[in-house]
């Protein structure tokens, strides 16, 4: 996997990230979603290398990266913590800015990276998300039956991770069917270590507080993403089914929106790697065929 990428690893100050890097030319930021570590752009990443300057962390708390101790906020796993990591990270790497694509939770991180650190993103693509204030806003009898993980993981009285460390296999359920071999030892060395297992749900802590406390407070500001943004959602998946138009939700935060179904399940890069690849190559470039108007 990465044929001439270099793996190391990185202290961006709050944490140490294990990344992967390659390619040239402007540079991106890959953010994998849960419970994923930055293997699930193993297709992905040298497709765009060759236009691209392409960066694939950990997040703190997930794969090999660091875990920071937990604090009763769950802040040390917030996404604007996330957030401060990712431009820590690409600074070292000497990119004062970068586009940044998210899939699930990393799509929570990158939406958090273009409105703290405009003058850091130049692209924003979010593959298979809504806000997670719009999300939790929006909760009913249906998300909860479908996304009931959310809160499962994020309620601390009766913590989720007993359950998990129980079987994490049993509990997760893939295999490597779709992923490849090594991206599914890779991951599945992850969810077999209790303090990522911890970290994972940390991180769905911080969502149902200072998250959406966050993205409540940027509404009430009246802030947006300044620069462009392409939406992506997985046909095979439920956000559709959920929300309706999806692009409908992310025209109250950003301008220049475009986007659309993506023929895929949730796991868009070990699904339809060329395909996503495609995507964000004509969007990164400028060249995008989608288009965000009503």
């Amino acid at each position: 996997m990465f044929e001439d990428f270099t793996q190391t690893r990185v202290d961006v100050g709050e944490a140490e990230l294990r990344v992967r890097h390659g390619g040239s030319g402007p540079p991106v930021l890959l953010l994998h979603g849960h419970p994923r570590t930055h293997v699930t752009w193993h297709r992905v990443a040298p497709l765009l290398a060759t236009e691209f300057t392409v960066v694939c962390p950990d997040l703190r708390g997930y794969g090999q990266s660091s875990k920071p101790p937990s604090t009763p906020d769950h802040e040390p796993y917030s996404k604007r913590a996330m957030a401060r990591d990712c431009v820590a990270l690409m600074r070292s790497l000497g990119h004062e800015r970068f586009a940044v694509v998210g899939h699930d939770r990393g799509a929570y991180v990158a939406q958090r990276l273009a409105l703290d650190h405009p003058e850091a993103v130049t692209h924003l693509a979010v593959l298979d998300v809504v806000p997670i204030g719009d999300a939790l806003a929006r909760c009913d009898a249906a998300f909860a039956s479908s996304w009931w993980h959310w809160f499962f993981l994020g309620q601390a009285d009766k913590p989720a991770e007993r359950v998990i460390n129980a079987d994490p296999d049993a509990w997760y359920g893939f295999g490597p069917e779709t992923m490849g071999q090594e991206a599914y030892e890779d991951l599945r060395r992850a969810i077999h270590d209790p303090e990522t297992v911890h970290a994972m749900c940390e991180d769905y802590r911080a969502g149902l507080g200072t998250d959406r406390a966050a993205d409540d407070a940027d509404r009430a500001a009246g802030r947006r993403v300044e620069c462009p943004v392409l939406v992506l959602w997985a046909s095979g998946d439920d956000l559709a089914d959920l929300y309706g138009d999806v692009l409908a939700i992310w025209r109250d935060w950003a301008d220049d929106l475009r986007g659309g179904p993506f023929e895929s399940g949730h796991h868009m890069a070990e699904e339809a790697p060329e395909e996503l690849a495609g995507e964000l190559r004509a969007f990164l470039a400028g060249r995008s065929r989608r288009d965000g108007t009503p």
